[in-house]
């Protein structure tokens, strides 16, 4: 599968963007999908993640209740919603996915198969 990152931009803090993480190939609907990011200087960071059903989902804490993860399989389309950005949700934001397990392994960059190019997320203060 390719995956294919969009949405990026720069925005002020308080803001909201929608990334959109496009699969190439059908077969992608039997992915779980993640998200992850890396600023500057920084290793690359877990986000959230979403079973290929969409019936579950999980996110690094500090994104609990301000991005949301969603998918439409007959899309082959990934989301993240984020809102309330922050200056410091500045960075790269990466769609990967996988067909290793779930619960216990999506936080970790290592589990993945395949990568998106990145889309670049600014937060102006």
């Amino acid at each position: 599968v390719q995956l294919q990152a969009s949405g990026g931009g720069l925005v002020q803090a308080g803001g909201s963007l929608r990334l959109s993480c496009a699969a190439r190939r059908r077969t992608s609907s039997s992915y779980h999908m993640g998200w992850f990011r890396q600023a500057p200087g920084k290793a690359r960071e877990f986000v959230a993640a979403i079973r290929w059903t969409g019936g579950s989902t999980y996110y690094a804490d500090s994104m609990k209740g301000r991005f949301t993860i969603s998918r439409d399989n007959t899309k082959n389309t990934v989301y993240l919603q984020m809102s309330s950005l922050k200056p410091e949700d500045t960075a790269v934001y990466y769609c990967a996915a996988t067909k290793n397990g779930f619960a216990g392994s999506v936080q970790y960059d290592g589990a993945y198969d395949t990568w998106g190019q990145g889309t670049q997320v600014t937060v102006s203060s």
